[in-house]
C-alpha cells in the first residue's frame, strides 16, 4: 500500500480519530441539533395548525358577519314595514278625525241656521202681528185690545204652520 502512498499507521490514525471524533460530535452535537430541529419541526406544526384554526375562525367570522348583516336587513325591513302602517294608521286616523271635525262644523252650523231661522220667522211673525193689529184698527175704526188680538193671530199663525208642515 506503500505503492500507492497509503500508509497504513497513518490511515488507522486517522480512522480511529474521526470514529472517536464522530462518535463525540454525535453524541455532544448530533442530540442537541436533532433536539432543536424536532423542536423547530414542532413549532412549525403548531403555527400551521394554529394558522388553519386562525383562517377557519375568520371564516366563521365571516360567516358569522354575514349572518348578522342579513338579519340586521330583515330587521330594517321590519322596521321599515313597521314604519310605513303606522304612517297609513295616523294618516287614517287624521282622517278621521278631520271627518269628525266636518260633521260637527256641519251639524253646528245647520244648528246656527235652523236658530237664525227661527228668529227670522219669529221676527216675521211679530211684524206681521203688528201689522194685521194696526189694519184691523184701520178697519174697525177703532183701538181693540192689543193682547186679545194678539192671541187670535198667535193661534192662526200656529195653525197656518202646522198646515204646512203637514
Amino acid at each position: 500500500m506503500d505503492a500507492l502512498g497509503i500508509n497504513l499507521p497513518g490511515l488507522l490514525t486517522q480512522l480511529v480519530s474521526f470514529l472517536i471524533l464522530f462518535a463525540v460530535l454525535s453524541k455532544l452535537l448530533y442530540g442537541p441539533i436533532q433536539k432543536i430541529l424536532t423542536e423547530r419541526t414542532e413549532k412549525i406544526r403548531e403555527s400551521l395548525k394554529a394558522a388553519e384554526r386562525a383562517s377557519e375562525q375568520a371564516a366563521s367570522a365571516a360567516e358569522q358577519v354575514e349572518k348578522e348583516i342579513a338579519e340586521a336587513r330583515a330587521q330594517g325591513q321590519v322596521h321599515i314595514a313597521e314604519a310605513r302602517e303606522a304612517a297609513g294608521k295616523y294618516r287614517e286616523d287624521q282622517e278621521e278625525r278631520a271627518r269628525g271635525e266636518a260633521e260637527t262644523f256641519i251639524v253646528r252650523a245647520k244648528a246656527e241656521i235652523e236658530q237664525e231661522r227661527d228668529a227670522a220667522v219669529e221676527q216675521v211673525r211679530q211684524e206681521f202681528a203688528s201689522l194685521a193689529i194696526s189694519a184691523a184698527e184701520q178697519i174697525v175704526g177703532k183701538s181693540l185690545d192689543e193682547s186679545t188680538h194678539r192671541q187670535l193671530i198667535e193661534s192662526t199663525l200656529e195653525e197656518g204652520l202646522q198646515d204646512r208642515k203637514n
